[in-house]
């Protein structure tokens, strides 16, 4: 099963790699692996911290703050990978957007199954 949702959020970062100009990923599908990976990893330890810190902001914004979250992940983890290159806050956002509708989609047709 984590493989299976690593794949797609390799996925779903190849996805929003093809629709927002600004982010790029130099290499093929084992880079994309890797990027998912850190990304990931990235996003469970401090994504989890600045989620509970932020969470009056997430509750007055119903919800809407975790996507400028997301967008901060996928930031860090450009910092942090040389193969991921993300060129501003806008297309950061656009990406996390694609990246948790992609990854949402596939968690709801999960549960139909």
């Amino acid at each position: 099963m984590l493989l299976i949702r690593w794949a797609v959020l390799a996925f779903s970062m190849w996805i929003a790699t093809l629709i927002v100009p600004g982010i790029t990923v130099d290499g093929g599908v084992t880079t994309y692996l890797w990027v998912a990976l850190l990304f990931g990893l990235i996003n469970s330890v401090f994504g989890s911290i600045i989620k509970v810190l932020t969470f009056p902001v997430s509750i007055v914004t119903f919800g809407l703050f975790l996507f400028v979250v997301n967008a901060a992940m996928l930031s860090l983890t450009a910092r942090w990978s040389e193969k991921l290159e993300v060129t501003g806050f806008w297309s950061a956002l656009l990406a996390s957007l694609i990246i948790s509708v992609i990854t949402t989609l596939f968690k709801s047709t999960k549960k139909l199954v």
